[in-house]
């Protein structure tokens, strides 16, 4: 399996302690099956503080459904999945909920309540696991639609908004506890080119506002040029993963014919600036 270490870059680059920590997540000897039919076997990687951290892979692969397991909604046929050196697979229920309030998720398809405004989807996790008052909880979504540019959107619907602001007020909604660790599911999905850029450029700015560590379901190669420092590749063939590392240092130094021809899309002189089209 290739594998090349990640250069300097990301929020965790500029933080000397981020070396001293056990990884923000580990994976360790992963399988991911569906009753008798195993997905992906042996899967081993680490994400480290302040990550931009990619999941790619062909359609069918599995990538979904590593996310799935990442925050707990499938459990591993084998293997364990650690948050700051704690074991979350085997953790009591009481420390898991506690690891899942860390983290903030944003679906592919930014699933806002139809019948609640912006501001009452964002204010919808503060009012279940806060004790702030109504007052408190709309200040709050108030930020939260600001800091992603839907300032002055609070009362509308998601139907009353463009595909590319429902996702970002999913993403708002994503931070509205303050996550430390962001889970994308693709979500450039149905977007245009300059609602993809943008919303791009929004999450690097909300990893660094944030300090959080960023995980992502992609397949778009201008968004996994732009914003990961770390992946991992999961390949359908072997049904295991085949690289890990930086896109940029695996599409330069990467001997996997199946990682080249992904991040090519089958263009052998490609590169990453071709990429961002």
């Amino acid at each position: 399996m290739a594998s090349v270490d990640p250069g300097p870059g990301g929020a965790a680059a500029a933080n000397g302690t981020a070396k001293d920590r056990p990884p923000h997540i580990e994976v360790r000897d992963l399988t991911m099956a569906y009753g008798t039919f195993v997905l992906m076997h042996d899967l081993n990687f680490t994400v480290r503080y302040g990550d931009v951290f990619v999941i790619m892979g062909a359609s069918g692969c599995g990538k979904s459904t590593l996310l799935r397991h990442l925050i707990g909604l499938m459990e591993p046929a084998r293997g364990e999945i650690f948050y700051d050196g704690v074991n979350f697979t085997t953790a009591m229920p009481e420390a898991r909920e506690a690891t899942l309030r860390r983290f903030g998720v944003l679906y592919q398809s930014g699933a806002l309540w139809s019948s609640m405004t912006l501001a009452e989807n964002i204010g919808l996790p503060l009012g279940e696991f806060t004790d702030l008052s109504p007052s408190e909880i709309r200040d709050i979504a108030h930020l939260k639609l600001a800091l992603v540019g839907l300032k002055g959107f609070e009362d509308y619907y998601p139907s009353q908004i463009s595909g590319g602001m429902q996702k970002r007020a999913g993403l708002a909604r994503a931070i509205a506890l303050d996550p430390d660790i962001l889970f994308f599911d693709e979500p450039s999905a149905g977007l245009d080119p300059v609602s993809s850029r943008l919303l791009d450029e929004l999450i690097l700015a909300l990893r660094d506002s944030l300090g959080a560590t960023v995980v992502v379901v992609s397949h778009e190669l201008p968004s996994i040029f732009t914003i990961a420092n770390n992946s991992v590749f999961l390949d359908a063939e072997t049904h295991t993963m085949i690289a890990s590392g930086d896109p940029r240092e695996l599409l330069a130094h990467s001997t996997e014919p199946r990682v080249q021809e992904f991040l090519t899309r089958g263009e052998p002189h490609a590169h990453p600036e071709k990429a961002h089209g």
